[in-house]
């Protein structure tokens, strides 16, 4: 019996392990980088264990350090969560050779699973349907489009989509050197690229005795750069002979390498509905909640009875309803997926009958540099399909997030968007919609009306300013209107808002005036009667207003602009804090360069991001090297547009 579980995790899912663990009795232990120090999953555990360092090769990655702090702790369990060591096979046998419990599947399965091209092989033999793999030296146009993988990849890294032959030896190299950063392995396959396929998983739980679950399907298509946005359980639109068939596969694939635990074989559907296996993830996935909801199951709780040696049940529970899940990054959809960070102010998911929040993240906490940004999961289960969706796209929409930017308003946009609504997900929804659903609506009404409520807010915290000075000041005649202007977040759109406030305090303006209005709570009416209630946070000189259609940010503006605050034409600035990797071939000042073209890479928070020329010109400075850490607005370099007088 496991008394003491390590979370060889940070974050969210090792505050989900801890729940389970707190139901069972079990005492828990978390592992912590310096940059995690006050980190939520830190003070949810019975026990904490520092990692010296801050970057996850220094510490979440370091499996001795790891296995040492367990000892140290007097654990006598470990599980590894999702991401960091969680399929690394080495890890799993240090954690077994140090005498402890390894909640996971056996070693063999890990390694026989571990590269995508002898998983490949594997599953073949065992009669599961595959995408035949192409020679990259040997691919003609023919066999365009083609995706690159990463053998030893997952999470969309080393993933490179090629479409024409001549860029292929380019982007070859591209994929290793990111396998090589990411996973310390730079093989690289090539395989077809399939055209608005479908992403669809089963998830599977096999036990020391010969029974291997599959718990039914999940679809996991809506993706940004290869990386899962929304999941549902069970896949909508399959006829119950294709998921007999990927029930077999799935089931076919754990039998093969004698598996033990939870784990997901993953499939992509092509569009006229044949499979085939993608991967299979010998861990749990992040998506699993959808999986739980519909079967009743708490899939931490049989990972741990099933490290205990004990015995699934024959068969499992009848599946029940339909879950969906959407998970809230701090990141900017619109401008390249750009992560955010900075303090969490404000983290207010309803709780509500059907949704389920897990987080790593409370109010106050700070989203650092160093680790993906995703804030929650937020799940919704209901007896329909379409109740679910509602459920989910509503609870976002009333969630209060104040802070970073987020992905909150592209969630619920993708929630309501026809294509999902009406259960056709694929792979390339966002390559087609992604404009459509970070486009700024062109009727600013709600967000002009948030504006307003910000400024009444601002008069009620300031009366001296608006006329009601504690020394009189009736005036006969109507005063100019006060004026106060407002930048709404992200797109930087402004908002001048114009009023007056009359003898009984009440605020006007055109369109509409103010009911009550405190520093933390305004009613507007509306001229055609409808009256519209507003929460309001200030924190410095940001305005976080909620409303009925979710959070409008704002950043108050002076009444003038500080003509010292000019960047200069052409630079680039580093959209976040990160570490350049590489820059483009041949990149020096005096290059000639075109608009768009890639000129530097940063890779920040899990994932690489290109900065563009912005203009076609000349390269006339580079403060960029490989391996240098850089602060969000930092001068990268300047490009001089090719239509602008050369600087004397």
């Amino acid at each position: 019996m496991i008394s003491t579980l390590l979370v060889a995790n940070r974050g969210e899912i090792a505050c989900r392990i801890f729940r389970t663990c707190r139901a069972l009795g079990i005492a828990t232990v978390a592992v912590y980088s310096d940059a995690d120090a006050d980190a939520l999953h830190v003070r949810e555990a019975d026990t904490a264990v520092r990692l010296p360092g801050a970057a996850p090769a220094d510490t979440y990655l370091r499996g001795d350090l790891v296995v040492r702090a367990a000892r140290t702790a007097g654990a006598d369990a470990v599980h590894p969560g999702y991401g960091f060591l969680s399929e690394n096979a080495g890890f799993a046998r240090a954690v077994q050779d140090a005498g402890l419990v390894w909640v996971g599947p056996p070693v063999k399965a890990i390694e026989m699973m571990a590269s995508k091209t002898r998983a490949k092989e594997l599953m073949a033999a065992a009669g599961v349907p595959l995408l035949a793999p192409v020679d990259p030296a040997q691919a003609t146009a023919g066999d365009l489009p083609l995706l690159l993988k990463a053998a030893a990849g997952g999470g969309g890294r080393g993933m490179r989509v090629v479409r024409e032959l001549g860029a292929l030896p380019g982007e070859m190299a591209a994929a290793a050197a990111e396998a090589v950063s990411a996973f310390g392995d730079g093989e690289v396959f090539a395989e077809p690229y399939v055209e608005r396929g479908r992403h669809v998983e089963v998830q599977i739980m096999a036990d020391a005795h010969g029974t291997v679950w599959a718990l039914g399907t999940r679809d996991c298509s809506l993706q940004r750069r290869h990386q899962k946005v929304i999941e549902e359980a069970p896949a909508p639109g399959l006829d119950d002979a294709l998921r007999t068939r990927l029930h077999d596969a799935a089931t076919a694939a754990a039998r093969a390498v004698g598996y033990r635990g939870a784990g997901t074989v993953e499939f992509l559907l092509a569009a006229d509905g044949r499979p085939y296996f993608l991967e299979m993830n010998t861990r749990l996935q992040v998506e699993h909640p959808v999986t739980e909801a519909v079967f009743g199951l708490d899939l931490v709780a049989l990972q741990l009875s099933v490290a205990e040696g004990e015995p699934l049940p024959t068969t499992p529970p009848t599946p029940h309803g339909h879950a969906v899940e959407a998970r809230l990054y701090a990141e900017d959809p619109a401008r390249d997926w750009q992560p955010q960070t900075g303090a969490l102010l404000t983290l207010d998911v309803p709780d509500e009958p059907g949704l389920r929040l897990d987080t790593g993240y409370t109010d106050g906490d700070t989203i650092g540099i160093h680790y993906d940004p995703m804030l929650a999961k937020v799940i919704a289960h209901a007896p329909s399909r379409a109740q679910a969706v509602r459920l989910l796209a509503r609870a976002l929409e009333r969630t209060r997030i104040h802070g970073p930017v987020t992905n909150r308003e592209l969630l619920v946009r993708s929630l309501r968007h026809p294509d999902f609504t009406g259960a056709r997900p694929d792979t390339g929804f966002y390559d087609r919609h992604l404009d459509a659903l970070t486009r700024t609506p062109g009727d600013n009404a709600d967000r002009h009306l948030a504006a307003l409520a910000a400024a009444a807010a601002h008069a009620a915290r300031h009366p001296d300013a608006v006329g009601t000075s504690r020394f009189g000041g009736w005036r006969n005649l109507p005063s100019q209107p006060q004026i106060r202007r407002y930048r709404s977040e992200p797109d930087g759109a402004e908002h001048e808002i114009a009023y007056r406030t009359t003898r009984s305090g009440a605020i006007d303006t055109p369109g509409a005036r103010v009911l009550t209005a405190t520093p933390g709570h305004v009613t507007v009416e509306t001229d055609d009667g409808v009256t519209h209630h507003f929460r309001l946070a200030t924190h410095h000189d940001r305005v976080h207003v909620d409303g009925a259609t979710g959070t409008h940010s704002f950043t108050a503006l002076p009444r003038f602009t500080d003509p010292t605050e000019r960047t200069e034409p052409g630079s680039l600035l580093a959209p976040m804090p990160g570490t350049v990797v590489r820059l483009a071939d041949g990149l020096a000042p005096g290059t000639t360069v075109r608009a768009g073209q890639p000129l530097i890479w940063l890779e920040a928070m899990k994932m690489e991001h290109r900065i563009l020329a912005p203009a076609s010109g000349t390269l006339t400075a580079l403060h960029a090297a490989p391996g240098l850490q850089v602060e969000v607005g930092a001068l990268l370099a300047v490009v001089q547009d090719a239509q602008e007088e050369p600087t004397p």
